[in-house]
């Protein structure tokens, strides 16, 4: 039989926010909106900015994907007449 793969356990986020903005990215966790299907939506930003992101959301404890679907969530309401 084989052996199952190696699960990671929870890994809590770097108390210093200059080693979190360095650190490689991870796999997205679970999403916190609930929803079963979640779209991967890539842009490509300046370094800084990416820097002033994660700085933001840190500050706000908050993940980056959650503060940024929060901030799309705000800026493009669903409409009762749009298809979801």
């Amino acid at each position: 039989m084989t052996k199952p793969p190696h699960k990671r356990g929870f890994v809590a986020r770097p108390t210093d926010a200059d080693d979190w903005i360095k650190a490689a990215e991870q796999p997205p966790s679970i999403p916190s909106s609930g929803a079963g299907f979640t779209a991967r939506l890539t842009i490509d930003v300046t370094p800084d900015l990416r820097g002033r992101i994660k700085i933001a959301a840190f500050q706000r404890g908050v993940t980056v994907a959650e503060m940024l679907r929060d901030l799309l969530a705000r800026e493009f309401p669903q409409n009762s007449g749009d298809p979801s």
